[in-house]
């Protein structure tokens, strides 16, 4: 072998070896058996022996990062829609009515209450002011997005979705926090995160690596009344990075459906920028239930969340467009539509018999 082939193919195992030593990197954090104030700290393996389950790096209004260098695949699409969807004005503006009439099936609650949990950059805050532009008409930040792979910031925040101009606030309220990341630790442990699920945490309540929720913070509730609890959790993952999240990540999403479940509050799932990885869909959103490559990455988010893919739904968020699209308004409103359906489920199974439970 010649000298020039021996340096170039020295070249390309070195190459490949950073590739891999890149992905087995990020992430990695691991869930131990950690007290209830003890934060959770990243490290470059997951011990499947020992894990319990805790949450690092979460935000309220989360950032975008870089774009993930993710190819479009020519993919022939299905035979059929795997989901039918009717998209028109006229199914736009009923999905608009039914979210707006939406109210708790219980006199002691106005509103109801669902916590949005997922990587940073996934599209929560996104999502949150996507939902509140199809309602105002136009599109619009309310909950402000970043540009950064580190949270903005590191505090509780509700949104109250507001109806249509002159008309009442809806009965919704989206709840963001910090998201899952790989930066720097910021002290949001699964006790925190259990702890705005129970209405322990105040609004606006900032996280603190030395300082988990307990019942000496400032403004903790110390006996929430339904009103101040989590009704339905839905987590959010990114279409074109769930190949590349690490494996630790699962464990993580798991543990915390284990946990959340014991709660009574069940759970759905958003994928988001389905746009990104289907090129037909992002020139019309109405092929995203044709896709092969949708189909397929939501089978692997079901796979990551470990939930069935009846649990997800497909979303694409407004980021660059100045102009609302009927079909992008549908597949939103949908998507609330859905998250609705399992928080009312909330309702149902704590009315049986003795009423609705006063505190978890």
């Amino acid at each position: 072998m010649s000298t020039k082939n021996i340096v170039l193919s020295s070249c390309v195992r070195r190459k490949k070896t950073q590739e891999n030593n890149s992905r087995e990197g990020s992430f990695g954090f691991t869930f131990g058996a950690v007290p209830a104030t003890q934060s959770l700290a990243i490290t470059p393996k997951v011990d499947t022996k020992h894990t319990l389950s805790t949450v690092t790096d979460i935000s309220s209004t989360e950032k975008e990062v870089a774009e993930p260098s993710f190819t479009f695949s020519v993919q022939p699409k299905v035979e059929s829609q795997w989901r039918e969807v009717d998209w028109t004005e006229e199914r736009r503006t009923s999905l608009m009515k039914t979210i707006s009439s939406h109210r708790p099936s219980c006199e002691e609650v106005t509103q109801t209450r669902v916590l949005l949990l997922g990587p940073v950059s996934s599209g929560k805050s996104s999502f949150i002011s996507s939902v509140q532009s199809v309602f105002n008409g136009r599109v619009t930040n309310r909950a402000m997005v970043g540009c950064s792979s580190t949270s903005f910031t590191k505090k509780l925040q509700s949104f109250n979705i507001r109806g249509q101009k002159g008309e009442d606030p809806t009965g919704l309220v989206l709840c963001d926090i910090m998201g899952l990341g790989d930066g720097e630790m910021t002290g949001l442990t699964l006790h925190d995160i259990l702890s705005v699920i129970k209405g322990h945490v105040p609004e606006g309540h900032k996280f603190s690596p030395d300082q988990p929720v307990r019942s000496e913070t400032s403004g903790y509730v110390k006996r929430p009344s339904l009103k101040d609890k989590i009704q339905c959790v839905a987590f959010v993952v990114d279409a074109s990075k769930i190949s590349t999240y690490p494996k630790g990540l699962s464990t993580t999403f798991q543990q915390l459906r284990e946990h959340i479940s014991d709660l009574g509050v069940h759970q759905v799932a958003l994928l988001t920028h389905v746009d990104k990885i289907c090129s037909e869909t992002a020139e019309d959103v109405t092929q995203v239930y044709e896709s092969r490559i949708i189909r397929d990455m939501m089978g692997k988010a079901a796979a990551l969340l470990g939930m069935s893919t009846s649990y997800i739904v497909p979303v694409k968020n407004y980021s660059s467009e100045l102009d609302l699209d009927v079909n992008t308004d549908v597949l939103l409103l949908s998507a609330v539509d859905h998250i609705l359906q399992y928080a009312d489920l909330y309702f149902q199974d704590n009315t049986q018999n003795t009423g609705l439970k006063s505190d978890f």
